[in-house]
């Protein structure tokens, strides 16, 4: 049975006093310290047994692609297995107090985006497994992640911990201030391109702030002209999507025993469908392109093998277009430990938990339920392919600016728990000492080693032929 997920919110009538006074009181039964511990247990589950589980709903030629990525490095084991994650969190301390989760926060899924004002942001980019729960799963995932990009790129113990108490110190900061603030002055933070800037001056070294000014330059090319000029070809005299099989394949060569006017119209009703999730001056503009061309795409690394399809629509001409993503939306891998999503389809959690978290959300986001050639029924989310979106690599980082970069995701994640969680609970458990950063840190280290040994589980598993592999292909958004 579901749990009651509506803890995500404050006591409406609660004072602030009181709202501290439950925050304090949370250390009574999880100590800041005790999130310090991580501790395999003996009935751990296999780790391969939930990958593979997923695998068994994805689209079965893809799952190879999934697993020769998973297999490059430790860290691209850990951006796949969100599930596994969640599975290690569920017996972990909880403060008791829930926020709306990303439920994979690690540091690849804070990146630059773009608001629908045109301004260049920093959030959080990636919402497949959002859910409300505990504050603090969002926060070991994140700090998990900085150690095991630090370990790659050859960072001391030292230097690992720096970055971890720094970043969770900046969350704790900011979750002090949000704490001192009105409602909507909360809803109105953002972290935009003139404070981004102005924090790399005072934290980045200076190739860090040249790296940050050539990624916010470049992001704001990566839109949907750019991916028409990338990704598309003229085909008697019609802008068609380029074939780059697998990780890019039109219709037409995916199932082409179908009469192709069939598909595109059963395309068009799904975009029509789904325009009436979006506000009606948005959907009065989706309405102004028309639908020229689908594929199936793959992407990311947990995401493979997942349903997506992108759109090439047209507007006043063929220098018009507008690329829309359309990404299957499964149950999110924390609904195991924290219970079913209130909503229904799938798609509209996704949006739902986007749209609480992010400072600004893609003007095209939406969702639809949708019947598949295969006879299933399956929920998917929409948005833009590319807009403006400009994402860090982690391998080319210092310790210095990945501590930089650590603290922007500090700041940009409690902000994202300040509009859904009680901030002045949290603020109040988490206090002014660096009891939490310091346990983070030993957090972070722990469940390193575990995705190290469950990383090796992977190659060996390869190896063996348990689980099928393929040349690593390119990872695209």
């Amino acid at each position: 049975m579901a749990k009651d997920q509506s803890t995500a919110t404050p006591a409406a009538h609660a004072t602030p006093e009181e709202r501290a006074a439950r925050g304090r009181e949370a250390r009574r039964t999880a100590p800041r310290s005790s999130h310090a511990e991580y501790r395999p247990g003996p009935k751990r589950p296999d780790p391969l047994a939930i990958l593979e589980a997923q695998s068994a709903k994805r689209v079965s030629e893809l799952v190879p692609i999934r697993y020769s990525r998973m297999s490059e490095s430790p860290f691209r084991f850990y951006r796949g297995a969100a599930a596994i994650m969640a599975s290690d969190l569920a017996g972990s301390p909880d403060s008791g107090i829930h926020a709306q989760l990303c439920g994979d926060a690690h540091m690849l899924n804070f990146r630059l985006l773009a608001s629908p004002e045109r301004q260049l942001l920093f959030d959080i980019n990636d919402f497949d497994e959002t859910l409300p729960g505990p504050w603090e799963w969002d926060v070991k995932r994140l700090s998990a992640s900085l150690v095991i990009a630090g370990r790659a790129n050859g960072f001391d113990d030292a230097e690992r911990s720096d970055i971890v108490r720094a970043t969770v110190r900046q969350y704790r900061e900011s979750m002090a201030r949000f704490a001192e603030m009105r409602n909507l002055d909360v809803w109105y933070a953002r972290m935009d391109a003139d404070t981004l800037q102005e924090l790399a001056a005072e934290h980045a070294p200076k190739r860090g702030q040249r790296g940050l000014a050539q990624a916010m330059a470049k992001a704001r090319t990566r839109d949907s002209l750019q991916a028409f000029e990338k990704l598309t070809e003229t085909v008697d005299g019609m802008p068609r999507i380029a074939a780059d099989p697998p990780l890019l394949t039109p219709i037409s060569e995916l199932l082409p025993d179908l009469e192709r006017n069939a598909l595109m119209e059963l395309f068009r009703s799904l975009v029509g469908r789904y325009g009436k999730t979006i506000p009606s001056d948005r959907r009065y503009l989706l309405e102004n392109f028309r639908l020229v061309d689908v594929a199936r795409k793959v992407v990311g690394v947990g995401s493979v093998g997942t349903r997506c399809w992108i759109f090439l629509l047209l507007g006043r001409d063929g220098r018009d277009p507008l690329f829309l993503q359309a990404k299957e939306a499964d149950t999110s891998v924390l609904a195991p430990h924290l219970g079913a999503s209130l909503y229904r389809n799938q798609g509209e959690r996704v949006v739902s938990g986007q749209r609480l978290m992010q400072a600004a959300s893609d003007i095209f986001l939406g969702w639809e339920r949708v019947d598949g050639i295969d006879g299933k029924r399956r929920d998917f989310y929409v948005r833009q392919l590319r807009d403006w979106k400009g994402i860090a690599v982690a391998e080319q980082m210092q310790p210095r600016g990945m501590q930089a970069f650590g603290q922007l995701c500090g700041f940009t994640l409690a902000r994202a728990h300040a509009r859904s969680g009680d901030r002045i609970a949290i603020a109040a458990y988490l206090g002014g000492k660096d009891v939490f950063d310091r346990a983070l840190a030993d957090f972070a280290e722990a469940y390193a080693d575990q995705n190290e040994r469950d990383h090796k589980a992977l190659l060996k598993a390869v190896r063996a032929g348990r689980l099928p592999a393929e040349d690593p292909a390119a990872e695209s958004d």
